[in-house]
């Protein structure tokens, strides 16, 4: 059969930017009346969605198919680790769970992983005229480079045109690039037809003189300087972007409420927040430190437990920080209100059990006990598309958590089911989904992306003494400045693709897309 265009976005390390980079270039190609999918053969991210067939994959190639204007599909991303620890990572094979493997367990699967990917890119350049393929790491680590599935091995069997991506801000780019070209084959470094430089503060036209060096010194073309951006957000592959997140001391602005949410060590699909960090007057913080919380507590509306990837593991260290006992005591005050998401929600019940030892080794710990429920870890693993109703407005979100969690029937009835479950991956049903106590308080659901529907995100946000307008009330922000204006009848999907319009054209007024054409030999 034969094969597509492909364009490779590789990097010189890890968060340099491919992933903005490849969703780039889908929305141009797309933009072009080009037939595009994006492609990466393993992510590894606790940050993953749902695709409408009910199949998990991870979230860079969800926006990168959003960005290309087509339906998200596990062919896009058939290998997805999931870590639950320091050495061990929940493998997803195309959609579905497929087991539980350590480093040196994965490692000896690569050989057959990498068939399952190569029959996952067939049928997916079946169906597309141009492929963007997506690296993961440092394309240069060259003591992993003969089992690699997802780097050059993988843009060779795609017969694939590289684009090597650097990151300017974290120093030392010259390095980065003639140092990668210097640690791979001369096979892979024929492949490389360029260079894109990520994240540029200041004058671009004084970094002239680095381009000039660059093309010399390698041969190649430099495709563009891409400066530092901050009027668009794109979902994010992993956590990085919540790593350095701002103090709060520094940051908060005592005029506007504000919610936290909790930064457990295994955090999972942070984005559930992106809708209520884009609202006008209201402040979202990711909160490491229980004591930065604390000394604010009187600006905070509520407090939200995220998704974690391992549940037990969290609740051990929402106690060893002395989260717990704040969040009792938050949830306590008059105005206090929590609410927990997936895992969230799990850890605000009696006890999370985990017999078969699922995320880490067997056993039972103990909640927070704020809601009359209990959790059992076990297989099989639920994701579904799920629409769901509260009070009369309807809603969608997805789902991805192992286990059940039930009513303790054993403890006085001060709960209630918290949304009506409408259907699951288009099927119909009438099922329940997470609880809330009788005084509205505290809240827990499985249901991913709930923020993202307008009618539900007010109404929490009303419940919690927060008024926004139904439509939401959403910034936007002019380039190179910190001006703000607002957009009170953009939903929150028609938000996204907006961003999704702004990085294209942020990304084609620095980068040189023709140049890129022409190098790659792709016809429009």
């Amino acid at each position: 059969m034969k094969k597509p265009k492909a364009i490779a976005i590789l990097g010189t390390g890890s968060d340099v930017g491919k992933s903005i980079v490849a969703a780039a270039l889908c929305r141009s190609f797309a933009d072009r009346k080009v037939k595009v999918a994006p492609f990466k053969a393993q992510n590894m991210s606790n940050n993953s969605g749902i695709t409408a067939e009910g199949l998990e994959m991870g979230r860079a190639q969800i926006v990168q198919a959003e960005a290309a204007g087509v339906a998200p599909h596990v062919d896009m991303n058939p290998v997805l680790l999931k870590p639950t620890g320091e050495k061990g990572s929940q493998v997803v094979l195309n959609g579905k769970t497929f087991k539980n493997c350590t480093a040196i367990d994965y490692y000896d699967k690569k050989k057959s992983l990498f068939n399952e990917v190569c029959r996952a890119y067939d049928r997916l350049s079946a169906r597309f005229d141009l492929i963007v393929l997506e690296g993961a790491g440092s394309c240069a680590e060259v003591n992993l480079m003969p089992l690699d599935i997802v780097n050059f091995r993988m843009a060779e069997y795609a017969d694939a045109d590289v684009i090597l991506v650097a990151d300017i801000h974290r120093g030392g780019v010259f390095g980065q690039i003639v140092g990668t070209l210097e640690c791979v084959p001369e096979k892979y470094r024929n492949m490389v037809k360029g260079f894109i430089i990520n994240r540029f503060r200041g004058d671009i036209s004084l970094f002239k003189d680095g381009v000039d060096w660059i093309e010399k010194k390698t041969g190649k073309d430099v495709f563009g300087v891409l400066p530092w951006y901050n009027h668009f957000r794109i979902d994010a592959e992993d956590s990085v972007e919540i790593e350095n997140c701002q103090s709060i001391s520094s940051s908060i602005d005592q005029s506007k409420p504000a919610i936290g949410v909790v930064k457990l060590p295994h955090i999972s699909n942070f984005t559930d927040f992106h809708a209520l960090s884009k609202i006008k007057d209201l402040q979202l913080f990711f909160i490491e430190n229980p004591a930065d919380f604390f000394k604010f507590r009187k600006m905070f509306k509520a407090i939200i437990l995220p998704g974690s990837k391992n549940t037990r593991m969290d609740i051990l260290w929402l106690e060893k920080t002395g989260w717990d006992k704040i969040i009792k005591q938050y949830a306590k005050s008059p105005d206090g209100h929590v609410l927990g998401i997936c895992g969230g929600f799990q850890m605000l019940g009696e006890y999370v059990d985990d017999p078969e030892g699922t995320e880490d080794k067997p056993g039972k710990t103990k909640g927070l006990g704020l809601l009359p429920v209990k959790t059992v870890i076990k297989s099989p693993k639920t994701t579904t598309i799920s629409r769901f109703s509260w009070n009369g407005m309807g809603g969608e979100g997805y789902e991805i958590h192992m286990g059940f969690t039930e009513p303790v029937k054993t403890l006085p009835d001060k709960g209630s089911a918290l949304f009506n479950v409408i259907s699951r991956n288009r099927e119909k049903c009438s099922d329940h989904d997470g609880c809330i106590t009788d005084d509205k308080k505290i809240a827990g659901t499985y249901i991913h992306g709930l923020f993202d529907s307008n009618e539900i995100r007010s109404a929490w946000l009303e419940l919690v003494g927060i008024k926004v307008p139904a439509s939401g009330v959403f910034m936007d922000r002019k380039e190179g400045t910190n001006s703000i204006s607002c957009n009170k009848d953009r939903d929150y999907a028609s938000c996204k693709d907006r961003d999704y319009a702004l990085l294209k054209e942020h990304f084609e007024k620095y980068i040189d897309f023709n140049k890129i054409v022409k190098a790659t030999g792709i016809i429009l």
